[in-house]
C-alpha cells in the first residue's frame, strides 16, 4: 500500500522482553534505565490479586524503590492521569512501570507525558504534541490484546466531553517491553477473547492501512495467523501455557504493525463507543471488525484475500471478491467461537447516538488510514449494521 515518494517511520520500544518468566528482569531493566524509584500504575484488580506487590518485590531486588498507583480504570480518564501525577510528584518517582492492559499502560504514559513535557494530558491530543522525553518507562502486560506495552498510541477519556483522546506520540513508547505468559494465566476467558479480538482488529485494520508497508505487512499477517490457531485454545484453557504465549507474540506483532501502519474506521468508531458508555475495547472492536470489513472490501478486495489465507481458510478456485467474503465470514465465526457479543444492541447502545458518536468518529486520527473513505451516514449505517 505504500508508495515509493512517500517517507515512513517504525517505531518500536528499545528493549522487547518475551517468554515464560521475564518479568523477573523487572528490577534489572529498571536499573539499566538509570532510575531509582519507580511508580508502578496499575489497576485496582493487579493490586489486589497481590501482582503489583510481586513486581514491586522485583523492583526492590535490584535495589530500587518502588510506590504502587492502582487509579487505572477501564477506559482511563484525564482525571486518572492527574491522580497518577499526583502520585509520582508526591513520592518523588523518577521512573514510571505500567503494569496490566491497555488502561494501566494509556495511564501511565498520560502521567510520562504530562511529567516530561508539563501541561495537562488534553494537551497532548493528536500526533507529536510532547516536547521533552518522558521518565524512564517499563510496561509490563498482563493481556494479549491492546499491545499498548509496546506502542506510540495513548487513548485517554476526556471527561468533559466523554470523548477519547488519540495521542500518537513517539515519545510515549515505553523503554522497555515485557510481555510475561505466566502474567496472562489468570486472564478469565470473556477477557481472553475480548483481548484476542482486539488484537486481531490490530492486524487487519494495519494490514488494509493506506500506509502500510512490507514491514507492518509481515508483522500483521503472521499476527493474524497465530491468532487463528491459537485464541480458541486460550479461551476455551486459560493454563495452556504454550497458547498463552503464542497469543502474547500475536498480540505484539500486531502492536508492531498497527504502532507503524495506524489503524481505520473499527477504532475510530469504537473510541466513541468506549467514550459514550465505558465499553470494553476489545469488546466494541470485535462487533465492528466484520461490520467495517464488509464496508472496505471494495477499497483493495486482494489484500482481504490474503486475509482469508492467513486466517486458514481455502480460497482456492475463488475470485478475490468470493475470498474477501470468506475473510469476514472467518471472522465472525472465529468472534461467535469465543463468545463475543452478537451486536451492538446486546451491549446497550441506542440509535439516538449514533449520529453524535459518528460525528466524533471523523474527527478521530485512526479514520485518517482507513482504505475507504466514508461520509457522515456511512458511519451511522455501519453503527446501525452492527447493532
Amino acid at each position: 500500500m505504500a508508495f515509493a515518494d512517500q517517507t515512513y517511520g517504525f517505531f518500536i520500544p528499545t528493549v522487547s522482553l518475551m517468554g515464560v518468566g521475564c518479568a523477573k528482569e523487572t528490577g534489572d531493566q529498571a536499573k539499566a534505565l538509570g532510575a531509582s524509584k519507580l511508580l508502578i500504575v496499575t489497576d485496582a484488580g493487579m493490586k489486589a490479586l497481590g501482582v503489583a506487590d510481586t513486581i514491586k518485590g522485583y523492583v526492590e531486588e535490584a535495589g530500587l524503590q518502588a510506590v504502587i498507583f492502582a487509579g487505572a480504570e477501564p477506559n482511563p480518564t484525564d482525571t486518572n492521569v492527574a491522580d497518577g501525577i499526583a502520585a509520582y510528584k508526591e513520592h518523588n518517582c523518577d521512573g514510571i512501570i505500567t503494569l496490566g492492559g491497555g488502561s494501566a499502560h494509556d495511564c501511565g504514559k498520560g502521567v510520562g507525558l504530562v511529567i516530561g513535557s508539563g501541561g495537562n494530558i488534553r494537551d497532548f491530543e493528536g500526533l507529536n504534541k510532547s516536547t521533552k522525553p518522558m521518565p524512564p518507562f517499563l510496561a509490563i502486560n498482563t493481556t494479549a490484546g491492546t499491545a499498548s506495552e509496546m506502542t506510540r498510541f495513548c487513548i485517554i477519556t476526556n471527561t468533559d466531553t466523554h470523548v477519547k483522546m488519540a495521542i500518537v506520540d513517539w515519545r510515549c513508547t515505553p523503554n522497555i517491553a515485557i510481555n510475561d505468559p505466566v502474567l496472562m494465566v489468570g486472564m478469565p476467558p470473556a477477557l481472553t477473547a475480548a483481548t484476542g479480538m482486539d488484537a486481531l482488529t490490530h492486524a487487519v485494520e494495519a494490514y488494509v492501512s493506506t500506509i502500510a508497508t512490507p514491514i507492518t505487512d509481515a508483522c500483521a499477517i503472521k499476527a493474524i495467523e497465530i491468532i487463528a490457531e491459537s485464541l480458541r485454545s486460550a479461551v476455551a484453557n486459560g493454563e495452556n501455557m504454550q497458547a498463552r504465549d503464542q497469543m502474547a507474540y500475536a498480540e505484539y506483532l500486531a502492536g508492531m504493525a498497527f504502532n507503524n501502519a495506524s489503524l481505520g474506521y473499527v477504532h475510530a468508531m469504537a473510541h466513541q463507543l468506549g467514550g459514550f458508555y465505558n465499553l470494553p475495547h476489545g469488546v466494541c472492536n470485535a462487533v465492528l471488525l466484520p461490520v467495517v470489513c464488509e464496508f472496505n472490501a471494495i477499497s483493495n478486495v486482494k489484500r482481504f484475500a490474503d486475509i482469508a489465507v492467513a486466517l486458514g481458510e481455502n480460497i482456492e478456485g475463488l475470485s478475490d471478491v468470493e475470498a474477501a467474503e470468506v475473510a469476514i465470514g472467518a471472522i465472525r465465526r472465529l468472534s461467535a467461537d469465543v463468545g463475543i457479543p452478537t451486536g451492538l444492541t446486546e451491549l446497550g447502545v441506542e440509535e439516538k447516538d449514533l449520529a453524535t458518536m459518528a460525528d466524533n468518529a471523523q474527527k478521530d486520527a485512526c479514520m485518517l488510514t482507513n482504505p475507504r473513505k466514508a461520509t457522515l451516514q456511512q458511519v451511522v449505517d455501519i453503527y446501525k449494521a452492527a447493532m
